[in-house]
């Protein structure tokens, strides 16, 4: 993806996930937003945004962060709010594994007190473990735990899955993951 398109999905993700409050941006109950009024608060705020760019940020970003309307006239975030949106999703059975990736300087506190959502309203997980390496990385040096999904769904944790197969989950108590041992240069 082209830096234009970087910033510009980083800024949708700000103002659609975060603080839809720092351009004047109106959601509605399920994260959703008028594409129009996107566009004029945040040329008003001195963002620079067009229809065209929206779709083309919308068809090209890697982890399909957001959804367009099927009339193309609202768009809003698949997952990793820290604001309150209901996106409707519903409880879906996950496999019996699932990945999580995350930066080694986090693994203490994660093996004390497993996973949480970290100011968002569900910890993600992935459907494998190249992705999970691939989200570790962003924090620094990559470790993947593997998620006993299939038992935790079976003691009663609900999962869902994100229009954008992301999984997600409240939390994931530390008897429920374990470290995937594979070395990863970075």
């Amino acid at each position: 993806m082209n830096r234009r398109l970087v910033k510009t999905s980083k800024f949708l993700s700000f103002v659609l996930r975060h603080k839809p409050e720092e351009i004047n941006l109106h959601l509605d109950e399920q994260g959703w937003a008028s594409v129009d009024e996107l566009i004029d608060t945040a040329r008003k705020h001195g963002k620079k945004l067009d229809q065209e760019l929206i779709r083309e940020v919308v068809a090209t970003n890697d982890k399909k962060r957001f959804t367009l309307s099927k009339d193309g006239k609202k768009i809003r975030a698949n997952q990793g709010h820290s604001i309150n949106v209901d996106l409707g999703l519903k409880v879906t059975v996950p496999p019996q594994f699932l990945f999580h990736g995350t930066a080694e300087r986090y693994l203490k506190s994660i093996t004390q007190e497993g996973l949480k959502p970290s100011g968002r309203h569900h910890v993600h997980l992935s459907a494998d473990y190249d992705t999970a390496i691939k989200v570790g990385m962003r924090h620094g040096r990559p470790v993947v735990l593997r998620i006993e999904a299939g038992l935790m769904n079976t003691d009663g944790a609900a999962f869902f899955l994100s229009e954008n197969g992301v999984w997600l989950t409240d939390k994931v108590d530390p008897k429920y993951f374990s470290i995937v041992k594979k070395q990863h240069n970075r």
